[in-house]
């Protein structure tokens, strides 16, 4: 572990960020290396710097949030991601941690919980706030049957890994060596299989039962 954390904040808000960072340095193991305000910004500012850790507003990925977040874990494997949300991202928290998350907060943490999160990831673990289990946001258990319950094709599976990761489709078709037209024609299948009809509801679904549940220490 490095005696002090690299960390990028990645959000919309300068005036939020820039608060944060004085909350974050005033630690002596942390150092703020970077904050972004655009996606694709923010995303080279990770590839680049490698931080050990990043603060990822949930407003900042407009919508795309499972996307981000896999084009960001694929540029940086290592970086531990905290996303700061509202309650309505707290309800994707399993599909997001499945994703490569290592945290979730509210935004109405305060500095003392946000430090308590980073202090934990640092000791090699992640915690859930007893609120979650007392509302039930949190599920224990989940069904793990994949095969039965995808019913997806190699290549299916193949194609939603990347699909996942925030690989373009175009970066698919020439990886699996299939036209654009045939990773459309399979994207339809999948959707249909999964029960979805958008992509952010394919990937969070295939990122839930795909993923082994996450104990809570690493």
């Amino acid at each position: 572990m490095s005696l002090v954390w690299r960390v990028v904040i990645l959000g919309g808000q300068p005036t939020s960020m820039l608060g944060t960072k004085l909350i974050l340095e005033e630690q002596a193991y942390l150092n703020v290396t970077g904050m972004a305000v655009g996606i694709a910004e923010g995303i080279h500012m990770v590839k680049e710097t490698q931080p050990d850790l990043v603060l990822l507003d949930y407003l900042w990925s407009q919508g795309k949030l499972e996307g981000v977040l896999g084009q960001i874990k694929s540029q940086s494997p290592e970086s531990h991601v905290v996303i700061v949300s509202d309650e309505e991202v707290l309800l994707r928290a399993q599909s997001l941690l499945n994703l490569g998350a290592s945290g979730i907060l509210s935004q109405q943490a305060s500095p003392t919980q946000l430090l308590l999160l980073i202090e934990g990831l640092r000791e090699g673990y992640t915690f859930i706030p007893l609120e979650w289990l007392k509302n039930g946001i949190w599920p224990v258990t989940s069904p793990r049957n994949t095969h039965d319950f995808f019913q997806l094709s190699e290549t299916e599976i193949l194609i939603m890994q990347r699909v996942v990761r925030g690989i373009t489709y175009d970066k698919i078709a020439t990886e699996i060596e299939l036209s654009r037209r045939s990773i459309d024609n399979y994207l339809q299948r999948i959707y249909v299989k999964l029960g979805v009809s958008t992509r952010a509801q394919a990937i969070e679904k295939f990122a839930v039962y795909s993923s082994p549940i996450r104990p809570l220490y690493i």
